[in-house]
């Protein structure tokens, strides 16, 4: 998955400070493609939401059952002395405290993914001028931050005599997050959205000129 700008084009139909204008946008729209860009989370895989959602119910009926308990001894007047008290050896059921949901029940468990770190789609954007990068990085930027700052440095090379900049992340589901609604965190995708955003990094760019 890829996305060009042609620069060359652009500088030729801008005058002044063209060089810091592209500058500025490009990384602004990197800064957006990253930001958007969706980090694994194991939390909302499939398996684990199935695994969690069938703990709690089982929770729940616990919780049901222990409710309908104390509801019967409550309508047996027999299991209460004179004085409403109950009777020695009958006890009310306890209901499941919150650590108890979690340790007996296993409620917010995982099946997949225990030991899952997310952030290598949002760290295998690269940039390059006039050609595309190839190859993948094996590295891991849940945050963003390195890759967006490792992005602004290259960015900060630019010249008039570059053809075009590319921003590439050859990832093999790339196209799905991109396409195919892959993921929640980003269903419209990254790219696409940011390119209809390139005059508004535009704006921005010319507004924060000296």
């Amino acid at each position: 998955m890829s996305f060009s700008l042609d620069m060359k084009a652009f500088v030729e139909k801008t005058k002044g400070n063209a060089e810091q204008i592209v500058q500025k946008a490009a990384i602004d729209m990197l800064s957006k493609i990253v930001d958007r860009s969706p980090v694994g989370n194991p939390e909302l895989w499939a398996a684990n939401i199935a695994h969690r959602q069938a703990n709690t119910r089982a929770a729940d009926d616990y919780d049901f059952k222990v409710a309908v308990r104390n509801t019967l001894i409550n309508l047996d007047e027999s299991n209460f002395t004179k004085a409403g008290k109950l009777r020695r050896g009958v006890k009310y059921a306890k209901p499941l405290t919150k650590t108890e949901r979690t340790q007996n029940f296993d409620v917010n468990g995982l099946v997949a993914g225990k030991d899952y770190i997310g952030g290598r789609f949002r760290a295998n954007w690269q940039v390059s001028f006039d050609t595309a990068k190839t190859g993948t990085l094996d590295i891991v930027d849940p945050g963003g931050g390195a890759t967006k700052a490792v992005g602004k440095l290259m960015l900060e090379g630019f010249s008039g005599d570059v053809s075009s900049i590319w921003l590439m992340n050859n990832l093999p589901y790339g196209h799905r997050l991109e396409y195919e609604g892959w993921s929640s965190q980003a269903p419209a995708g990254m790219v696409g959205i940011t390119a209809t955003e390139f005059q508004v990094s535009v704006n921005k760019a010319v507004a924060e000129l000296p």
